[in-house]
């Protein structure tokens, strides 16, 4: 095999199913979300429109940056950060370069290709980065007085809205899936840049968070999908030869 080329992976094994739904794991997010909102004990009932999601992981009540703060469930919030971000990061170091090659396609022989797999690895990178990130976000929450909350949260935003425009670019012409995970990484880094250069000073910034937010989860749950149905299709086909 020339150096240009890498290997064909065994899809229907555990550890890519694993992968799969490891990422796929990440919706859980937006049932503790809501969990916690409806926990919420703030003097004015809680806005998706113009609550910051980090509010919700505040440890104390009180009042933070102007806002008046209090979740009593705040603990199962930033969980669920933890969790969605292991989530992708378990995904990232499963589901290697070569699987991400062809995981969107059915029938092929071999993945080559020197630059697809810098475009696989770039993808599984930002990924682990973005996960990363929210783990942060979920150990550190805002009211603790450290600046790793605010880095940890870019690093989901950016990184997280990239490697999906990355993969949905990879797999544009292989699964019709692709168009959504591409569409929620345009849609993410658009609102990410806009926050940036409002600096979140805009009438929603619960609104202009949760577009930079939310078409994260479900991307890469998207992705996780388009995997899982492939290892699933995988193993069909050896049970079929088998019987």
């Amino acid at each position: 095999m020339s150096a240009e080329a890498l290997y064909y992976p065994d899809i229907a094994s555990t550890q890519f199913y694993v992968g799969a739904l490891a990422k796929l794991s990440v919706l859980q997010y937006f049932v503790a979300e809501s969990a916690v909102i409806g926990a919420w004990a703030g003097a004015e009932p809680y806005s998706r429109r113009t609550g910051y999601i980090s509010d919700l992981g505040a440890s104390a009540c009180g009042d933070f940056s102007g806002r008046d703060v209090c979740s009593p469930a705040h603990l199962l919030m930033n969980v669920s950060f933890v969790v969605q971000g292991l989530g992708m990061v378990i995904g990232a170091l499963l589901l290697g370069s070569a699987l991400l090659a062809c995981a969107a396609r059915r029938g092929v022989p071999s993945v080559r290709g020197r630059m697809t797999g810098r475009i696989t690895g770039t993808a599984r990178l930002l990924t682990g980065i973005a996960g990363a990130g929210t783990v942060i976000v979920g150990l550190v929450p805002e009211d603790a007085g450290s600046a790793w909350h605010v880095a940890g949260a870019l690093m989901y935003f950016a990184a997280g809205a990239v490697a999906l425009l990355v993969l949905g670019g990879l797999w544009l012409r292989q699964t019709a899936l692709a168009w959504i995970i591409l569409a929620c990484g345009a849609v993410s880094l658009t609102a990410l840049i806009a926050g940036g250069l409002t600096g979140m000073h805009v009438p929603e910034p619960g609104t202009l968070e949760r577009f930079m937010g939310y078409p994260i989860t479900v991307g890469v749950a998207a992705a996780g999908l388009v995997i899982a149905q492939r290892v699933q299709h995988e193993r069909a086909l050896r049970r079929h030869a088998r019987s």
